[in-house]
């Protein structure tokens, strides 16, 4: 019966109940939408993007993001003479009090490395992101198409 509630009320709120869902909230983190784009079939890597908002009156800090992924790296992008790199962000990654802080193409950005296969849209992996104050939270990278826009492709990196 409860089931059959659930599936019932699925279909009826459809899109918004799924975005509903693919917010999290760990103590005073507000996290939206872990996502990853499609990567080509031979890609080594993936990059992850998500939104944290710190409504509390400290700081806080994204020091690790697991996942069954052989090498995980929260990383930022910089310019230096004209010349773009990565570059690992070795503390983590600071939540000031009362902001929200972008984990977005061409900025910070989680990299998934070592992949064994593709990241396929429509799919979807479970993570924990480890907070220096709040702790862990289990949270869910939903896969989706590239559109063009200004998605950075990290499927070239090595290892």
């Amino acid at each position: 019966m409860l089931s059959r509630f659930l599936l019932t009320l699925t279909l009826t709120l459809g899109p918004a109940a799924m975005a509903a869902a693919h917010d999290y909230n760990l103590g005073d983190l507000n996290i939206d939408h872990p996502m990853s784009f499609e990567t080509a079939e031979t890609a080594r890597t993936g990059a992850g993007y998500l939104t944290i908002e710190n409504t509390g009156d400290s700081a806080d800090r994204l020091i690790e993001v697991r996942a069954d992924i052989p090498r995980i790296e929260i990383h930022t992008i910089e310019e230096d003479d004209g010349v773009v790199r990565m570059v690992k962000m070795e503390q983590g990654v600071e939540i000031p009090a009362g902001e929200t802080v972008m984990l977005e193409p061409g900025g910070l950005h989680v990299m998934f490395m070592g992949l064994e296969g593709p990241l396929v849209a429509g799919t979807e992996f479970p993570a924990t992101l480890v907070f220096e104050k709040a702790g862990e939270l289990e949270v869910v990278f939903k896969i989706e198409e590239r559109n063009g826009a200004a998605a950075h492709d990290h499927s070239n990196h090595g290892d």
